[in-house]
């Protein structure tokens, strides 16, 4: 391929020279100069338009077509899913009485940095901006957290995309705690993704089982990020992780571990409450008292037989100062043909009482508490269990069809559907002249449609519009004065 590139460049060196020469004969016009027409300068023209093509053609790399990794395309299937999964969320939010708002897809990077721990380094930097240093939201926690302090909000009650909820505001201690649990308990029932338990603990408790078992301070954060990890990682590489890598005492890691391995109900806390080296922390004390009082809200709201205090959850993220929890799937026995799913939490949440104040000029605190809904998550097992069943997804919600069996009736059509439309049905045709009525048909069938009204010339002349039940394939002639009527009854009744 070089080499065919370099005869080409020599070819047109000696077509420039060529060309010179015949210019100069032409006009009787021995000097360059004064022809205006250099020699050189044509031939550098031209080899350097060329080399530029033939570089860039030969720099170009080969270009995949793909998303980043990481991401994914969602289907018109894949939105219906989607869809139904966030209605139900957004519609237990309401229900609860929850206001929606939204923050920017990115922020201030430093409004983000030092509030993660350990997965800071998740976060995506953007290129300046206009002098402003950007990244791309990790959660929606912290964007919150800067709404309140940025218009000084102390109380509000809101939903936000459709996954978080969150109740910021002085209250009577684990009254909201308890509420973000039964909205929990509330949606992942709603779901119907099978038996589900809800871990709870408190970032006290966590910080005081540390001293007690002699963990430095300054290593507080760095061990419960390890901690964290013991719903993916067994016992042993957790705290390889802590001594190997952290730098922890074996001794202290295993005191850890004789606690971590606690998880019961209420009578799990009345145990801790006279545990010989836990009782002695106050911070630890204060926590379990908060958990007790829980645990009492949560027999009231009937939802303490999904709820498991859990000495091993810890939740990494820095904010989180008092209660947290965590939802997950029990694991059913698998059918067969179905692979395992093994998604790790589907729902997750806690108090976080300082955030606010770390943006707030003065320091002044906003209590809050919230959770956070694993969409994506819960999206794959909806979807895996659908692909296993061989579930077929109705991509469209079109009601009625708009047909005719004969040619030149594209106005009549459009007539009947404007009509339709206007009166909020929804309603679809071929963007045809002349369709065949069984094309219509066939589209009717493969997209779900279940009503078929048709018109020709027979129904024109006598006033009617024929409906025909896609399921049952029966017609019947309606007078067209009352198709709307109809239709809606029938709509109703399905």
């Amino acid at each position: 391929m070089k080499w065919c590139f370099g005869f080409l460049l020599l070819r047109v060196k000696s077509l420039c020279r060529l060309v010179v020469n015949r210019v100069r004969d032409a006009t009787g016009l021995a000097s360059v100069q004064r022809s205006h027409i250099s020699h050189s300068f044509f031939c550098q023209v031209a080899e350097a338009v060329l080399t530029s093509q033939l570089k860039a053609h030969q720099e170009k790399p080969n270009f995949i077509i793909k998303t980043p990794k990481g991401t994914r395309d969602l289907s018109p299937q894949h939105m219906v899913v989607r869809e139904k999964i966030l209605d139900l969320v957004i519609s237990c939010f309401k229900r609860h009485g929850a206001k929606g708002m939204d923050t920017p897809a990115f922020e201030l990077k430093e409004t983000l940095t030092e509030k993660y721990g350990e997965d800071s380094g998740l976060m995506y930097d953007l290129k300046d901006q206009g002098g402003e240093l950007l990244s791309l939201r990790y959660d929606l926690t912290v964007p919150f957290a800067r709404y309140l302090a940025m218009n000084k909000v102390k109380k509000m009650k809101r939903y936000h995309v459709g996954k978080d909820f969150d109740i910021a505001g002085q209250f009577d201690p684990m009254i909201p705690d308890a509420e973000c649990l039964k909205i929990m308990c509330e949606i992942l029932s709603g779901l119907q993704l099978g038996d589900f338990l809800i871990k709870v603990n408190d970032r006290r408790i966590v910080d005081g089982m540390f001293a007690v078992c002699g963990v430095p301070e300054s290593k507080f954060r760095a061990i419960c990020s390890s901690i964290d990890k013991l719903d993916k990682m067994a016992w042993k590489d957790v705290r390889h992780e802590m001594v190997a890598k952290k730098g922890l005492a074996p001794e202290v890691a295993d005191r850890i571990g004789d606690y971590v391995q606690c998880h019961g109900g209420v009578s799990l806390v009345e145990q801790m409450f006279q545990d010989p080296r836990l009782s002695q922390n106050k911070q630890a004390l204060e926590g379990l008292g908060d958990l007790k009082l829980l645990f009492e809200y949560l027999t009231l709201f009937g939802i303490a037989d999904k709820i498991s205090f859990d000495l091993s959850l810890a939740r990494g993220l820095d904010y989180y100062t008092g209660v947290i929890y965590e939802a997950v799937l029990l694991q059913t026995p698998i059918q067969a043909g179905e692979d395992p799913l093994n998604v790790g939490s589907v729902a997750a949440g806690g108090r976080y009482d300082g955030l606010v104040g770390m943006f707030h000029p003065k320091g002044h605190k906003v209590p809050c508490v919230g959770l956070s809904i694993g969409v994506e998550r819960i999206f794959y097992i909806v979807e895996q269990r659908m692909k296993n069943k061989g579930e077929k997804v109705r991509t469209t919600e079109t009601q009625v069809f708009v047909a005719t069996p004969q040619k030149n009736f594209l106005q009549e059509r459009l007539k009947l559907i404007a009509e339709l439309w206007d009166s909020g049905i929804k309603a679809e045709m071929l963007y045809k002249n002349n369709p065949k009525l069984l094309t219509q048909l066939h589209y009717c069938e493969s997209t779900g449609i279940p009503l078929v009204v048709i018109i020709g010339e027979q129904e024109l002349k006598e006033g009617v519009i024929k409906i025909r039940s896609v399921a049952s394939r029966e017609e019947v002639a309606i007078k067209r004065e009352n198709l709307v009527a109809e239709i809606q009854k029938r709509l109703s009744e399905s």
